[in-house]
């Protein structure tokens, strides 16, 4: 058994190329093989988010705190909150974020497959967050 502690690990910055605005990624879990499966707490400050992207395998993100936005590629924007839990498929281009006027925290679970989590694509454009 391993036990490991919230805030053990260092956070990081959402790296520019993945993200628009601020974004903290602060590491929950890893895969150990034969494992696959790998969490982190990421909070997005208002008007922050995720470039468009896809998971081979899928990813699962738990809202705990705020108040967030998803949108899949063709699909409407849904707003999300604390206690909300959002799937995409594997292979769904989506994107996910903080409000325009408040931030978001969410816990996203996602599985390796070849040694890879995302296939990060464009940023999304201010037209396209605001809807």
């Amino acid at each position: 058994m391993e036990i490991t502690r919230t805030g053990s690990k260092p956070s990081a910055k959402g790296p520019s190329d993945w993200f628009t605005g601020a974004v903290r990624i602060d590491p929950l879990f890893n895969a150990f093989a034969p494992e696959r499966v790998q969490g982190a707490s990421v909070t997005f400050e208002p008007g922050a988010r995720t470039a468009w992207h896809t998971h081979p395998l899928g990813q699962t993100l738990i809202v705990s705190a705020g108040v967030g936005r998803v949108q899949r590629w063709g699909g409407a924007i849904e707003e999300i909150r604390p206690g909300d839990v959002v799937w995409f498929p594997p292979g769904e281009k989506h994107w996910h974020g903080a409000s325009r006027d408040c931030a978001m925290t969410h816990i996203a679970i996602q599985e390796v497959l070849d040694g890879k989590v995302v296939d990060w694509l464009e940023p999304v454009s201010d037209e396209q967050y605001g809807g």
